[in-house]
């Protein structure tokens, strides 16, 4: 697969983000992390643990000197240190890029009813859709100028996807958030949105039973007959995330080649 260009610009010269959610160099959060660059911003990535900062490190440096911080969304004293730095370092700040999800691979298999336990629904719900809730209010309080912020999302929110359970309920909860706090953010001039990709190859995928299929599915079935591209997610995020996105809040944009809207896929006449 041949590496992904992302168009250079200044779009985003002079402003200064947190991305949250940077796994290896397939995550959609890296490829929204070069759009943003490449466009002129200043960033900052957030890692969980040691083994994940030694992975992500090297793409960082690859952007120039790089500004990491261990932030564990589960933790509020790890959250403050997080945060605390970016005021530390620049005052304030302009977006925020949410990439983090996560459920038990044995929950992402087989019926949501019988396999969802309650400690999986809590983890989900907490590392998926509250860890942007509490992100977003922290990243509002630096935001005195007003800004953007973006979440990944994904149709299986929407729509019953076969294995994908209890993250298709955590990515509603997710979304629901969105609106919500674009309602409360709105006057400060901060707007708040979702990017519902298409499927993709990232380890997000990988942990879903019958990854590959939906995919293949995603492709066959979509309006534009391919797989969703990389610079696509990427561009409509800096299409949020800059001043080309003033007045659009509350959004859920989708990006997946018209796939979210076909109900029924083309039937050859028999």
């Amino acid at each position: 697969m041949s590496e992904t260009v992302f168009p250079a610009g200044d779009l985003m010269k002079g402003k200064r983000g947190l991305v949250m959610g940077v796994a290896n160099k397939n995550s959609i959060a890296w490829g929204i992390a070069q759009q943003l660059a490449a466009q002129g911003a200043e960033l900052a990535f957030s890692y969980q643990d040691d083994a994940l900062e030694r992975r992500v490190r090297p793409l960082v440096e690859s952007l120039g000197e790089p500004f990491m911080i261990k932030a564990d969304v589960t933790d509020d004293a790890s959250m403050d240190a997080c945060f605390k730095q970016l005021e530390d370092k620049w005052g304030t700040i302009d977006f925020l890029v949410h990439a983090i999800a996560f459920a038990g691979k044995d929950e992402l298999v087989g019926s949501f009813t019988e396999n969802t336990t309650r400690e999986g629904w809590r983890r989900a719900m907490e590392i998926s859709a509250f860890s942007f809730v509490d992100a977003g209010k922290r990243a509002s309080h630096l935001m005195p100028n007003g800004g953007s912020m973006v979440t990944l999302t994904y149709l299986g929110s929407e729509r019953v996807v076969p294995s994908y359970n209890v993250m298709g309920v955590a990515k509603a909860a997710l979304e629901a958030s969105t609106r919500y706090m674009a309602r409360d953010l709105g006057p400060s001039g901060i707007r708040v949105n979702a990017l519902s990709a298409g499927p993709m190859r990232t380890l997000a995928m990988a942990g879903i039973s019958g990854g590959k299929a939906l995919m293949k599915t995603g492709r066959e079935w979509s309006m534009m007959k391919e797989d969703t591209k990389m610079e696509g997610v990427a561009g409509a995020a800096l299409y949020l995330l800059s001043d080309l996105g003033f007045s659009c809040t509350g959004e859920t944009l989708h990006v997946d080649a018209g796939f979210h809207a076909v109900a029924v896929p083309d039937i050859a006449d028999e």
